[in-house]
């Protein structure tokens, strides 16, 4: 009898089905996606007159951050704090001179993280600093040993420079000037059109992952550079300039204010022709990051595939008579920032915290299950992509530099904006955003708000010390 029953267990057994092994969950990938001195001009972002429909569109499947901040308002300083995950004041990279590598030999930047963990990192355009257009075609201040392949794309636009117009001719650096021009050709000959065309190569190569590719694109930095059909989504009638409350910048430390006199002194259709430029350049960039996505789409990597789309920092486009960058104003400092990470809660969904561009190195570490250095300054956006409204009382710095060495020093809350030149000795700026999203009204010297002076400028120097800016050559 109990031959049988075993014999009947064993003919059970073998008859039973073999389940298949839970298939290993695939690494995710990453497309880090960046774009050159772009402000928060986008449809997504509330511009009423800047078209951006393939931004636009990824900021509804996305996480998109309404207050996001740059560590530094200037490429290399922000670039190099957002690619090592430490601070401008950390890694003492304030001019667009010094690179990351020569500071810390030694440093794993945020791409190299991937690439020591057997990742494909390819990087396709400005990534690292460029001086632009000057170094468009060459590895400008790249960091080598973060990638395995890199792709330096020079078009038409660069070749055809000599036509570039220049509204502030006295400063013969086209990098940082008004700069503009309407590009000859099409989009694809054009330095962003090949840098989409490059990123499309690279992502159709490793679709199979895991990879890191990352996608720099040129463009709207000076030279502002489209092709015509950019231009004439913008009759020149339609284009506007800020007005402002007259003699507003009256309360506003001289220190603060970079573009002296006011807006060059520049006649304004000289400056609604730029502004309509900047546009230009942004729409077209708009249309190159869309060729992007749709290959993403088409290689049916959305699902195993987190995708970062950031701005190095914002840019003034005639706020308080002050164009370009270099500024602690809220249009310098805010930056474009949208992640969509697979099957995050999140997305779809906008997030009012204030978060920094520094938060990025271990918010992908911390997705994709890498352990990073001990270094990192900043904290991982994880529990925002759950939930894009959860408790998160950090606030975000900014600072810059002046001649001498000065520093100004900027926090902010989701309410307030407050700002130290010199540690103060120089002038000092509150704003309330909420009241005076655009600053006009300085309350820095106002008694009614004494108590929020002395609590933000405590948090400021207990969080983010003074240090002297010691690397600006």
């Amino acid at each position: 009898m109990k031959a049988r029953l075993l014999c009947l267990l064993l003919c059970s057994f073998c008859l039973a089905p073999v389940l298949p092994a839970k298939e290993p969950q695939r690494p995710l990938n990453v497309l880090f996606i960046a774009i050159d001195d772009l402000t928060c001009a986008l449809g997504c972002y509330g511009h009423p007159e800047v078209s951006s429909p393939n931004l636009d569109k990824f900021a509804t499947e996305s996480v998109k951050f309404s207050r996001a901040y740059c560590q530094f308002p200037l490429c290399n300083p922000s670039r190099s704090s957002l690619l090592s995950g430490m601070r401008p004041d950390t890694e003492h990279i304030f001019g667009n001179g010094m690179t990351i590598r020569k500071r810390f030999p030694n440093v794993v930047t945020l791409p190299q993280l991937f690439k020591n963990n057997g990742y494909f990192s390819g990087r396709v355009g400005k990534i690292f600093h460029y001086g632009v257009p000057d170094m468009i075609g060459t590895s400008g201040l790249d960091d080598e040993p973060s990638w395995n392949q890199v792709v330096n794309p020079r078009g038409r636009d660069k070749d055809d420079e000599k036509d570039v117009i220049n509204f502030t001719s006295w400063n013969k650096n086209l990098g940082a000037s008004l700069t503009w021009m309407e590009a000859k050709g099409t989009d694809e000959e054009q330095t962003d059109g090949k840098v989409a065309e490059a990123t499309i190569k690279m992502l159709e190569a490793h679709k199979d992952g895991p990879f890191f590719i990352a996608c720099g694109f040129y463009r709207p930095h000076v030279p502002d550079i489209a092709t015509k059909p950019y231009f004439d989504m913008y009759p020149l009638e339609n284009i506007t300039l800020p007005v402002e409350p007259p003699d507003h910048v009256t309360n506003i430390p001289p220190i603060a204010l970079t573009v002296k006199p006011a807006n060059y002194g520049l006649d304004p259709i000289k400056l609604r022709t730029f502004k309509r430029a900047y546009y230009a350049a942004t729409s077209f960039v708009d249309a190159q990051f869309g060729k992007v996505m749709a290959t993403v789409q088409r290689l049916g990597l959305e699902d195993n595939t987190v995708i970062v789309v950031w701005s190095d920092h914002g840019w003034n486009l005639g706020e308080h008579g002050q164009w370009q960058k270099m500024l602690l104003f809220e249009e310098s400092a805010h930056v474009v920032l949208m992640i969509k990470a697979p099957g995050a809660k999140g997305n779809g969904k906008i997030s009012p915290r204030t978060v920094e561009l520094v938060d990025l190195y271990p918010t992908l570490a911390d997705l994709c299950a890498l352990k990073p250095p001990a270094s990192l300054d900043g904290k991982s956006l994880r529990p925002l992509l759950r939930n894009p409204e959860a408790s998160w009382k950090l606030p975000a710095f900014t600072q810059v530099t002046r001649k001498g060495g000065i520093m100004g020093r900027s926090i902010r809350t989701e309410r307030w904006r407050y700002t130290e030149w010199d540690g103060g000795e120089k002038g000092r700026e509150l704003y309330d955003q909420d009241a005076d999203p655009h600053e006009y009204q300085n309350l820095a010297n106002n008694p009614q708000y004494a108590k929020t002076v002395a609590q933000l400028s405590a948090q400021l120097r207990k969080d983010h010390g003074p240090a002297s800016a010691d690397s600006m050559k």
